[in-house]
């Protein structure tokens, strides 16, 4: 079948009346001889439809909802509009019109001749916002298309309805970069021009609408990504630079500039060896070869301004591995230092409300603390061993306006002499032999901004009470194997139960550090002194025990608070939360008794409690059952009562220092200090 041939035009103009009349059924035979199977199809839908053949039925968008569809269509409208312009180009004068549709059949715009537009317009209706799909419009090149989703171009009586028949229409549906349509573009004009080029050119047209539609959304994804990346930059704390291969900056953050101490403008489109002097930088950034990360670095940028860094550095490869520039990511290193307290643990966790207790002595302590934490002096906290001075401690750095910086706790007497200062003041890379390479930070400079808890300052190495005096004076660090100083901003509190008076006599601590620390102390009493707060102690310890353990112990029998009361509690509050614990373990019913506790305390039930008087701070805390002989005898009673119990410690553990140090509540240090003092051998305990 020749399509558009003389016999074809007289064949399909017999066809379409026999089949609109329906009198005389259509043969298949002849049907698929005489007529594309296509127009066929679509004229058995379009009687479906109910289509009166001789009529157009017209159905045509209100204004409000054909701008809807123009908004909803502006992507697709925009790209279209050239290449319906390019199309009309070859048409114009020809009395040809350029249709573009939606998925729908909703025409969006026309380009034509203005008399053949106006002649289609009377004729069938052809207006914006008109519809011409199959169901409104029967057999034509926009519905059709829309539905077999292929192009099509229909001739003369090929159109189901009549007033359609002098016309020629070539159309295309138009897909999206996922293959669903999203619209059509026709040509429309005069039967007798018709031309088989006519639809290869609309074909022609959709192919690059298409193509750009699929640039366009991926140029606007690419956008988006670039945005979001932007956007993702900007949110990170850290300092954010991109280069490529010779060092030109491609991307970068506010807080990069910021770090670098120079303006945005500083650093766009320049090479990053122009904005800092790398020189002396042991980082080459253009030739890495593998990843670096949290590199300490010390730079220079352009106005000279000294730059304490930690760098990062991340390869960017192309497809086939090669090095096409690099990521560095820059992060102050007091910004670094914080994030190290955050996750270490350095914090304080205790406040004035966790010291329990409210007896005289323990009201003074909190008065004191209170006011010392509206100070920025340094702080001596004087008190034996277990008595809770570390606590004290935190809770002044709490209430005081450091208590978002960190806290961070040496004690000075659990060190090896040999690293206390490269604990406290830290080290550069290569200072010593198995030093770390990058260097280490002390906990001075961790504890920038914050408090440094010294305890046990009575323990500290001459030597290093010089170094730690020089740090006082100057507010200033140096680093072991280093020549740079650095500022430091710390309050500096300290604790010892040593008389420090009498180590300065004995040559064993610095007199112009002492004065130096104890610009406000504090002196907390032992427990044996505030015997009224047992109660409370003990209540809280055996509840805290309860959540602990799971237990459900309400107290203490009579006879079992009377032996605590009478001990003499050398380990103090560390000893009573240990003994408590021991005893809610081994608790058989709902009261703790005598049985359950410690055969030190059980059997010194006769034991009268001892008192001391403080001549540190010369505040005088004592029992109400103290008499004045027993102050007179204080001194002597303390020293037996130390022996003793670490006699007995000795004796339980088999000789074990660690254990026996854990029993007593105090350091290992301080255990065999001790040990020295009373001419004690553990040997004869192993």
């Amino acid at each position: 079948m020749s399509i558009y041939s003389k016999n074809y035009q007289n064949s399909i103009v017999q066809l379409w009346h026999t089949f609109v009349r329906g009198d005389t059924p259509l043969d298949k035979n002849a049907a698929e001889n005489s007529i594309r199977k296509v127009i066929y199809e679509s004229w058995q839908r379009s009687k479906q439809y109910n289509i009166n053949p001789f009529e157009v039925k017209s159905k045509v968008l209100s204004s409000k909802e054909f701008q809807q569809r123009i908004i909803q269509k502006q992507a697709l409208i925009e790209v279209a509009q050239s290449y319906m312009h390019n199309l009309y180009s070859f048409v114009k004068g020809s009395n040809f019109v350029v249709i573009l549709t939606d998925e729908e059949g909703y025409i969006l715009e026309m380009i034509g001749d203005d008399e053949f537009i106006k002649e289609r317009t009377r004729t069938s209706n052809l207006v914006l916002g008109s519809n011409r799909s199959e169901e409104y419009a029967g057999t034509n090149a926009i519905g059709t298309p829309l539905i077999i989703d292929k192009p099509l171009q229909v001739w003369g009586e090929e159109h189901y309805v009549k007033p359609h028949h002098p016309f020629t229409c070539s159309g295309a549906p138009i897909h999206d970069q996922k293959g669903n349509i999203i619209g059509c573009l026709d040509i429309t004009g005069p039967r007798e021009k018709i031309h088989h080029h006519t639809l290869g050119m609309v074909v022609a047209a959709v192919d690059a609408i298409e193509k750009e539609m699929k640039m366009r959304k991926a140029y606007e994804d690419i956008s988006i990504i670039n945005n979001q990346l932007t956007g993702t930059i900007q949110s990170i704390s850290s300092g954010i630079i991109m280069i490529d291969n010779i060092g030109i900056i491609t991307q970068f953050n506010n807080h990069a500039a910021k770090m670098f101490k120079l303006s945005v403008k500083e650093l766009l489109g320049k090479n990053l060896y122009d904005i800092i002097d790398c020189q002396a930088c042991p980082i080459d950034f253009l030739n890495i070869n593998k990843n670096i990360y949290d590199r300490e670095v010390h730079l220079t940028n352009l106005y000279h301004e000294q730059l304490h860094l930690s760098v990062s550095v991340s390869i960017i490869p192309n497809n086939h591995g090669n090095r096409i520039g690099a990521v560095i990511v820059i992060n102050e290193i007091q910004h670094i230092h914080k994030l190290v307290n955050k996750f270490s643990g350095f914090n304080a966790k205790y406040t004035f409300d966790s010291i329990i207790g409210n007896s005289q002595g323990i009201e003074e302590v909190k008065k004191l603390g209170a006011i010392a934490s509206n100070s920025s002096s340094n702080v001596l906290i004087l008190g034996e061993s277990g008595t809770g001075k570390e606590l004290i401690a935190q809770a002044i750095h709490n209430a005081s306006s450091r208590s978002r910086g960190p806290f961070i706790a040496i004690n000075c007497g659990s060190l090896p002499k040999g690293l206390i200062e490269s604990e406290l003041f830290g080290y550069e890379g290569g200072a010593f032999t198995g030093a770390n390479k990058d260097g280490h930070p002390g906990k001075f400079e961790l504890a920038d901004g914050g408090t440094i808890f010294l305890d046990e300052i009575g323990d500290m190495p001459l030597d290093l009470q010089a170094s730690l005096l020089r740090v006082l004076q100057s507010k200033e660090i140096v680093r072991i194997g280093g020549k740079k100083t650095k500022q430091i901003d710390v309050r500096i509190m300290a604790a010892t139960n040593n008389n420090l008076e009498d180590s300065i006599i004995q040559n064993s601590f610095r007199s112009d550090l002492y004065y130096r620390l104890n610009v406000f102390s504090i002196f907390v009493p032992p427990l044996r002194n505030r015997k009224e707060d047992l109660s409370i102690l003990c209540e809280y310890f055996i509840q805290s025990c309860n959540i602990k353990l799971r237990k459900n112990i309400k107290g203490l029998s009579d006879e079992a608070f009377s032996l605590l009361a009478s001990y003499h509690w050398p380990g103090n509050i560390r000893e009573l939360e240990n003994v408590i614990e021991r005893a809610v373990n081994l608790a058989g019913s709902e009261k703790i008794l005598p049985d359950n506790l410690p055969h030190n305390i059980a059997g010194n039930h006769n034991r009268r409690p001892i008192s001391t008087v403080s001549k540190q701070n010369n505040i005088q805390a004592s029992s109400p059952n103290d008499t004045d002989s027993e102050d007179n005898n204080s001194v002597s009673s303390i020293k037996y009562v130390e022996h003793q119990a670490i006699i007995e410690a000795l004796t339980k553990t088999g000789g074990n220092m660690q254990k026996s140090a854990d029993m007593l509540g105090i350091g290992r240090r301080t255990l065999y200090r001790k040990i020295n003092k009373y001419s004690i051998d553990p040997d004869k305990f192993r």
